[in-house]
């Protein structure tokens, strides 16, 4: 009898240790039912798509599953095409804080920021 091998395959984002860490306080200061965060892009912005970082209460069966070691993150299973290959990472200075995506599969982003093409 031939044994089959599988390997895992290769998480569609990568999350820096920053990412991480702020994934874990999250989930620490999450409503009740949080079951992890999700990230989704939805259609919004002038350049027709958007990252979104939500709570989430519900695993629906298309979402990718990363496991960290502060908390479930998912990715939303329509969003996943767009995303394969990013980095997500958390970026705090003294004006602003939050998650910043470096996407290889963005074409182009808006002026302000807020949305990108594929």
């Amino acid at each position: 009898m031939t044994e089959t091998k599988t390997r895992q395959r290769p998480a569609a984002v990568i999350l820096t240790e920053a990412a991480e860490q702020r994934i874990a306080d999250l989930m620490a200061k999450a409503p009740e039912g949080a079951i992890g965060v999700k990230l989704s892009t939805p259609r919004r912005g002038c350049s027709g798509l958007a990252y979104s970082v939500d709570y989430v209460t519900e695993e629906q069966a298309f979402d990718e599953k990363i496991e960290t070691p502060g908390g479930t993150f998912y990715i939303d299973g329509a969003s996943v095409l767009y995303l394969v290959g990013s980095v997500m990472d958390w970026r705090e200075d003294d004006f602003t804080a939050g998650f910043v995506f470096e996407n290889p599969n963005a074409k182009g982003a808006c002026g302000c920021g807020e949305s990108f093409m594929v």
